[in-house]
């Protein structure tokens, strides 16, 4: 069975459920809930959340908590460049703090109001793959009084860790594959420093390449990690 076939199996035999809003944000930008089939344990917040929301069926079939998926899209744009200074501190700094209200105040009020889940921290992470794992690194050293984990996969290069880290620091899961070595780099490099800060990281590097298959397969490994009983 081919690596597309499998993930479209898992993905529409879920048992949870799929919810989908759009806000008012950068003239309609879309979020995806999946919710677990049993009382919500845990959450993740995800940016390129219009590829982590689907991967509800892979935590349905690890043995990890109920898990919620929060996944807010990406742009609509096409220019990748409006992606990544969406995403990535250094390049635009008055559209990345937009998207930061947006994802940290806006969404997860929303969340709070529509499934009545506000988890403390211990129990929220936030997740991104690509340009969307700078992301992930940004919001939880920004805010790890609101995401107590971070899950970055093969993170781009844009973001770099600062001369100082802040502190406290979340939990930090990353995840890069050999056959990537500009991201297997990148996630070294912030491996690397956030154990020279004493923070508690896991770094994975695996065979493997830059897309979904590869990420989606590592993604029920990191809930584990964060969230197992």
């Amino acid at each position: 069975m081919n690596d597309n076939l499998q993930e479209d199996l898992v993905i529409s035999k879920i048992a949870g459920e799929l919810v989908t809003e759009t806000f008012e944000y950068d003239g309609g930008r879309q979020v995806t809930v999946y919710v677990p089939p049993d009382p919500t344990e845990a959450v993740v917040f995800a940016g390129d959340g219009q590829l982590i929301s689907q991967w509800g069926g892979y935590l349905e079939a690890a043995e990890v908590p109920p898990t919620m998926i929060v996944g807010v899209y990406r742009t609509a744009d096409e220019d990748e460049m409006v992606r990544i200074h969406e995403y990535s501190p250094p390049f635009d700094q008055e559209r990345f703090a937009a998207h930061e209200r947006f994802f940290v105040e806006d969404v997860r009020r929303w969340v709070r109001s529509r499934f009545g889940v506000a988890l403390p921290a211990e129990r929220t992470a936030v997740c991104g793959v690509s340009a969307s794992g700078e992301f992930s690194l940004a919001m939880g050293l920004r805010h790890p009084d609101i995401f107590g984990a971070v899950f970055s996969s093969s993170p781009g290069g844009g973001y770099r860790p600062p001369t100082m880290m802040p502190s406290p620091l979340p939990r930090t899961y990353l995840v890069a594959g050999t056959l990537e070595p500009f991201f297997l780099e990148n996630a070294t490099r912030w491996a690397s420093a956030l154990r020279d800060a004493s923070a508690d990281v896991v770094m994975v590097e695996r065979v493997g390449n830059h897309g979904d298959p590869f990420w989606a397969g590592e993604f029920p490994l990191m809930v584990a990690w964060a969230f197992g009983r």
